[in-house]
Formats: C-alpha cells, structure tokens, sequence
C-alpha cells in the first residue's frame, strides 16, 4: 500500500501529550471514537485517521489488501507527523492491524490495546462474515448497514439508540466506500492469523472482550492473551463488539488506568 500522506486524521489533545493512535475496525471511521475521545485527549495527543480505501482517505486499494498493510500505514501515518514512538488502540481488525505494526517495527510501538479482536478467526466470526457477505452480494449496501448494528451492540442498547442509528446508517450510505473496498476489507480480517509469530511482540497489550459480543466471541481475546508474552485480558460482562462506544464509561476509566500506569500490568 501507499505511504501515510493520503490518510485523512484529525488530532485532539495537547500537541505535546503522549501520542496515542485510534484505529477503527472494518468500517474504518475516525468518528468510531466520538465517545472515548474527550476522555483520552485530557491525557495524550489522540490521533484517529480514516482507514486507506474508507471515509476522507485515498479510496485507492490493491487488488489484495491484508492487515500487514494497515499496520503499515499506522507507521507512515506515524513517519507523517514525525512520531518515533506511540501507543496504539484498535478495535477489532484496528487493534490486529497494530500488531501487525508492532510485528514490524517493535521500537516504535509502546503499547497496545485490541478491542474484541482475535489471534486466528473463530468459526462464530467467519459466520458473521459469510452474513454480511451474503446481504451485501444479495441485497446491497443498504441491507449490509441495516443489518449491521445487530453485529455491533446488546439487543436492549440497540432498541433505545434505534432512530440515531438509522440516521447513522444513511450517513454511512451517502459515504459508502464501494461493494469491492468492503469485501478486500472482510477478505483481510479473515486472513489474519498471528498464532505463528505472537510471542515475538515485545509492546504490552490490553486485549478487551465483552460476553455478549455476537461477532467476536470473548474467548478469542483469551487466545490473544495467551499467545503473547506481555498481554493481559480484561472482560466485559455487557457492552458487545462495540463496547467501547455502548459501556463507554468504565471503558474510558480501564483503558486510562492501564494507559497511563508507569508500567503497564500483564497477567491475566
């Protein structure tokens, strides 16, 4: 992929704050992080950018596209704004992504939080995926966004955010990335596998699940923990694979908590 000068981010917090990188998962949107950023940016400079091929970044993507990629952009977005060090939190295939950046270029990468994501894909998620798949060849964009929060939040939040999120989804619409961007997109969360090379990670990691994440079961960020030599798991009783917008209160106080401790705590 290209270097970092073609992603659209916006910057919040003091510019002399620890840099801290927000990357999204599969819809790519810096506006993912609206309920955590006034938190985080009272602590770090928060950088939150649109994924290559999503929102305001160059739609541009190769023919193939693999979270290696993602995390590289992560660096050139870094090398950008003259970055040399920087904590990273993504949620799902944002927080692989930082493994992958991680992988790469260990010095440059201080910490690491992973929102619901996954070491190998689970046979839940990659169900999930063969879903949305098939409403989006079958039925078509709208169909996909419509269906789309049924994979992200608890039935109960769900139902008392209905209107905002059918205003959300028309929103997504009018910015639709295109049918083929989302299918590179689907194709490079199912790709990823780190079981071979996690224990190389150096960077501590704050892997998040939640219990009742229908995308994503709890137990893959167990795995995660598992497979790296610096890693601890925290857990949600309640939240879903979008928890840190739906239970973004005590997510912003963990998230901090472990962020900013002199040394950050491992150990399940």
């Amino acid at each position: 992929m290209p270097g970092g000068a073609d992603l659209y981010y916006e910057e919040h917090g003091r510019a002399d704050a620890p840099p801290l990188i927000l990357s999204s998962g599969l819809g790519g949107s810096a506006a993912y992080w609206r309920p955590n950023l006034a938190a985080l940016s009272r602590h770090f400079r928060v950088i939150a950018y649109d994924h290559r091929g999503t929102g305001r970044s160059d739609r541009t993507l190769p023919a193939q596209v693999t979270l290696a990629d993602l995390g590289a952009d992560m660096l050139a977005l870094m090398d950008r704004l003259g970055i040399a060090r920087a904590a990273i939190m993504g949620h799902a295939i944002g927080g692989m992504a930082a493994l992958e950046a991680a992988r790469a270029a260990p010095e440059r990468v201080e910490r690491i939080v992973v929102i619901n994501g996954w070491a190998r894909l689970d046979p839940q998620t990659a169900r999930c995926f063969d879903v949305r798949l098939a409403l989006l060849r079958h039925a078509g964009a709208r169909a996909y966004l419509e269906a789309q929060p049924l994979f992200l939040f608890p039935p109960d939040w769900l139902s008392e955010h209905d209107a905002a999120l059918r205003e959300e989804s028309e929103h997504h619409l009018a910015h639709w990335p295109g049918d083929a961007a989302m299918e590179k997109r689907i194709a490079a969360a199912r790709s990823f596998d780190a079981k071979p090379w996690l224990y190389h990670i150096a960077s501590p990691v704050l892997a998040i699940s939640a219990a009742d994440d229908l995308l994503v079961p709890w137990r893959s960020s167990q795995a995660l923990v598992e497979g790296l030599p610096h890693a601890v798991h925290r857990h949600f009783d309640w939240g879903g694979h979008a928890l840190n917008v739906t239970a973004h209160d005590r997510f912003n106080r963990e998230i901090l908590d472990w962020l900013t401790s002199r040394t950050a705590p491992v150990g399940s």
